[in-house]
């Protein structure tokens, strides 16, 4: 093993003698993704973080060039380390880095447990912990590092708990207590450990010992967190009490890889001199983007698909799939949305989006920077939609499907798709209609190709005529096309259209089957389910489905994924003709409310589940949605929602074109807690804003309030406060008026948590006050908890932390009471945050750990960002400002991922501060400048008065009279909005004299 980072950076078989910081945190960098590139930007940003230098990649070549002379001395390849056009990597063997011998040993571990072999398992459990030496990458401050190195720490002691699960069940309980005892020591707060020493204790007889192992964690749930432990600690006391030692077994199993591709067809023909130039280019001339461009319907996705299930193997780690629409009835695809989808598809959480474009494009590097993806971005509108989606380094496979050469992207390998040649256009076609069939009438199978313009789509659609009409010859085949006209007339290939092999396959479908087919025209989105199938036509599912099966079989709809259905862009805009002529209206526009009405049912029968009892009072009465899209966990109705909401944003625009303006509102409305959930908030402002516009049409002064006050809430969201808080005092008025009280009550400590974010705590706490006064009657205690979590807030940053405190420990009792865990990990962060700032420093330095646990379990990124900046300001105080700079760097990073604009300003402040502490006095002023003038294009008092604050302690020393007027200023800010920091900034300015 010649590398170790799995305690201090050893390099050689030795403690590192890396000196130099750089040079250290450059390596580090380098190991934890050994045998990958790691591209420069992330070096840069690893080692210089917010401020990199003009000259930072010659400075970093020199830190690369030092590695490699010092790797030498030490007796290492100085090739070891390899040099990319798009960065660095460490050339190694799976034996090299203790890391990965750890990940192999725990992989050996978990497979011998699964099959019985608890020994086997053991054995190889603590080899792979053995090789830990302390913390991991101990001594390397930088932020990236610090990042990847705690993930590190955190599987050593989950894998720990594995080991220990094992031992137990095999009777070592012996052997274990010192160990246990020691790990609940330094992780008191981690049930799993200390439930796993009480079982040891009890094992050999030290009953008494384990309940007070019980007792200890009871005291400090009640002395840190003022609640009784979690259920399983109690449930595992009763087990001790009562001498039940039975140890359940655990299986585990590895995470697959992620597979989004569409299915491959199974008939796939010709093309074989393409893909084997395909593959041979990706293979062995190492080409990592491809381009296929070519005319519609002729075979650009099928390809696409094909070559990417060929290579599997060679990119298992993901398969990714996305429709751009750059030739379609949607508007093409943004790359900022692009990335978001592929994104999701990668497991990114709807939270962890960044809001700006360029954060989103990096975090889709960073996710792909350690996997071997293959990416199909389909149906590219330009080269501009495109470049942005490329992926850095040559581990990866992008192909991009186009109707246009993309001739300005500076890198890939086209390949324009032509049509078939006549030997593979017979040949798909007697694969659809038949092999025997189509050898016995050679001319006319020769003719029927050449009709079809050799187009893939087209030969398909006469394959099927001919494999459904089992009487014809192929030549009767021949006279149809010839006779036939097409409304897609002008989309020509060669002689025919490609119109004409569309109205040929359409009437060859069942009446019911033409029918849907044609309704299908009007949804918007670009895949349907069949539950919306169904309501276009109102027939049942099971009749539905039939139909669609047949229209798939006929290939007038595409199964995109299992239970989702699509039309071809051309086939869309056939079908939609079908229904244009005047005697069809009545038919088009009863069709439209069906669909409108099915949507409008399930989304509101969702939001009843998802939705707290306030806002659950004012969604429109409505008849249920079809019970098999209700039934099971809430996780199936986001994944419904997530695969819909661009299509039911998309029938929001269409019901309001449509007039069908109730529909249009209350569709908005459904929709809004999933979309502020999912965090797609572009979606959420277009929807009510159009829902407002409706209702204002109708005057209907509820609809109205509805409207402004859920668009309130996407205001929020982007630090837009004023605005949010402008729209709610309207909703306020209006639902006062109309003597909605529960809705009252809601508006209320919404603008109470606005008030507070805009700094105006007087008025937010009289909106608390009179929600809370409103709110006791009603005896739900879900509201009060909501209430509890704003307030909290509010007080905090108001300087009321007893009061605080008290309200965040009843919100705790009932978030577990309603086992909420998201309430939860609220809860204990508002604890931790107002013990901290009471000087209950060591309780709050580990409900602080506690609450950071939670929030990343749940995905809270705000949340953990708040905590984050937290616990920087305690190593700061403690005067350790490195530590403090680093964690205040993860909370800006955390903050700029979930588009928190006011959340960024804090952080940078406190950054700012702890660089200063630092003694880098130029980095913190300039730093805090910018904070100013962003804080105060916001309009946030509270930063800008902490940002002065900051510029005077920069300039004290050297300026005075500058650092007195920016402590003025400070404090004139401070004082209007009321809050503690103000008295700091008198001292200061006493000091000053």
């Amino acid at each position: 093993m010649r590398f170790g980072i799995l305690g201090p950076l050893r390099v050689g078989g030795g403690e590192s003698t890396v000196t130099a910081g750089r040079d250290r945190t450059v390596l580090a960098m380098l190991l934890l993704r050994a045998g990958q590139l790691v591209p420069v930007e992330e070096l840069v940003d690893a080692v210089w973080e917010e401020n990199p230098p003009a000259t930072a990649r010659a400075q970093l070549q020199t830190c690369v060039s030092r590695l490699r002379r010092r790797l030498a001395e030490l007796g290492l390849a100085p090739e070891t380390i390899v040099t990319d056009p798009a960065g660095y990597g460490v050339r190694t063997a799976s034996a090299d880095v203790d890391a990965h011998l750890f990940a192999r040993g725990v992989e050996v571990a978990r497979a011998a447990g699964a099959a019985g072999r608890l020994a086997d398992a053991r054995t190889h459990f603590r080899a792979a912990l053995a090789l830990w030496r302390g913390p991991a990458l101990s001594g390397i401050t930088s932020r990236s590092v610090r990042r990847r190195a705690q993930a590190l720490d955190e599987q050593r002691l989950s894998v720990l708990e594995e080991c220990v699960d094992v031992e137990l069940r095999l009777g070592r309980a012996a052997e274990l207590i010192e160990e246990l005892t020691e790990s609940v020591d330094r992780h008191p707060l981690r049930d799993r450990l200390r439930g796993q020493l009480m079982l040891a204790l009890s094992s050999v007889g030290r009953q008494a010992d384990a309940l007070a192992a019980y007792r200890e964690g009871r005291r400090l749930y009640a002395d840190e967190l003022g609640i009784e432990p979690g259920a399983a600690l109690q449930e595992l006391h009763q087990r001790v009490l009562a001498g039940d030692l039975a140890l359940a077994g655990r299986e585990t199993r590895p995470v697959d890889p992620v597979r989004a591709l569409p299915r491959a067809i199974g008939d796939f023909v010709g093309r074989q001199e393409t893909v084997a130039r395909l593959v041979k280019q990706i293979d062995e001339d190492g080409t990592r983007i491809q381009l296929i461009d070519g005319m519609p319907g002729s075979g650009k996705t099928t390809l696409a698909v094909h070559v990417a299930t060929a290579l599997v193997d060679r990119f298992p780690d993901a398969q990714l799939f996305i429709d751009l629409h750059g030739h379609s009835e949607r508007r093409p695809l943004t790359p900022a949305t692009a990335v978001a989808a592929l994104l999701r598809q990668l497991g990114v959480p709807p939270e962890g989006l960044p809001e700006n474009t360029d954060d989103r494009l990096a975090l889709w590097r960073t996710e792909l920077a350690g996997l071997r993806a293959c990416v199909v971005l389909d149906n590219a509108a330009s080269a501009d939609q495109v470049a942005p989606l490329l992926p850095n380094g040559s581990h990866c496979l992008v192909i991009v499907t186009s109707r246009r050469r993309l001739v300005g992207l500076d890198e890939g390998r086209p390949t324009s798709l032509p049509v078939l040649d006549p030997d593979e256009a017979i040949e798909l076609l007697g694969q659809v209609a038949g092999v025997e069939r189509i050898a016995a009438e050679p001319e006319a199978a020769a003719e029927v190709a050449r009709r079809c313009g050799h187009l893939p789509l087209a030969i398909r659609m006469a394959g099927a005529r001919l494999a459904h009409r089992a009487r014809w010859r192929v030549a009767d085949l021949v006279d149809r096309l010839v006779a036939e006209a097409g409304p897609l007339a002008e989309l020509t290939v060669g002689q025919r259209s490609v119109g004409q092999a569309f109205a040929l396959s359409y009437e060859q479908v069942s009446p019911s089957a033409q029918r849907l087919f044609a309704m299908l025209g009007l949804h918007p989105g670009g895949h349907l389910d069949v539950s919306a199938a169904a309501a276009l036509v109102g027939l049942p599912l099971n009749a539905a489905q039939d139909v669609l099966d047949e229209l798939v079989d006929a290939h007038l709809v595409e199964e995109a994924q299992p239970g989702r259905f699509r039309l071809h862009d051309l086939l869309r805009e056939y079908a939609r003709l079908l229904l244009a002529p005047p005697e069809r209206r009545a038919e088009r526009r009863a069709a439209l409310e069906r669909l409108l009405d099915h949507h409008l049912s399930v989304m509101l029968a969702i939001a009843r589940t998802i939705e707290a009892a306030g806002s659950r009072s004012n969604l429109p009465a409505h008849p249920p949605g079809r019970p098999d899209l209700l039934a099971g966990p809430v996780s199936r109705k986001h994944a419904w929602f997530e695969e819909n909401h661009v299509g039911l944003t998309a029938l929001v625009r269409l019901a309001e074109e449509e007039d069908f303006p109730v529909e249009c509102w209350q569709l908005a409305r459904a929709c809004w807690r999933l979309n502020f959930d999912g965090g797609h908030l572009d979606e959420l402002i277009e929807t009510h804003t159009i829902g407002l516009r409706v209702a204002e049409r109708l005057g209907d002064e509820a609809a109205i309030a509805a409207m402004l006050n859920y668009l309130s809430s996407a205001y929020f969201r982007l630090a837009r406060f004023p605005d949010a808080i402008s729209a709610m005092e309207v909703a306020l008025t209006l639902r006062r008026r109309l003597g909605l009280r529960g809705d009252v009550i809601s508006t209320l400590w919404n603008l109470g948590i606005s008030y507070a974010a805009n700094d105006d705590f007087r008025q937010s706490r009289a909106m608390f006050d009179e929600a809370l006064g409103m709110i006791r009657g009603l005896g739900d205690p879900s509201e009060l908890a909501n209430l509890l979590t704003n307030l909290c807030y509010a007080l905090i940053r108001w300087g009321r932390y007893d009061e605080a405190l008290r309200y965040a420990r009843l919100n705790l009792l009932l978030a577990r009471q309603a086992k909420d865990l998201r309430q939860t990990d609220k809860a204990i962060g508002h604890i931790a945050v107002a013990r901290r700032r009471m000087g209950d420093l060591g309780p709050a330095r580990r409900l602080l750990r506690t609450a950071l646990h939670l929030k990343r379990r749940v995905g809270d990124r705000f949340g953990e960002g708040q905590v984050l900046n937290e616990m920087g300001v305690m190593e700061r105080v403690a005067g350790q400002p490195d530590r403090a700079a680093a964690l205040h760097r993860e909370a800006l990073v955390a903050m700029m991922k979930t588009g928190d604009r006011a959340g960024r300003l804090t952080s940078r402040n406190l950054l700012a501060r702890a660089i200063l502490e630092q003694g880098d006095v130029m980095s913190a002023l300039d730093l805090h400048r910018r904070v100013l003038v962003d804080a105060t294009g916001l309009g946030a008092r509270y930063e800008q008065a902490r940002a002065l604050e900051g510029i005077a302690c920069c300039v004290r020393d050297t300026d005075p009279p500058a650092a007195r007027a920016h402590l003025t200023r400070a404090l004139s800010l401070y004082r209007q909005i009321d809050v503690p920091d103000q008295h700091t900034v008198e001292r200061l300015l006493a000091e000053l004299g």
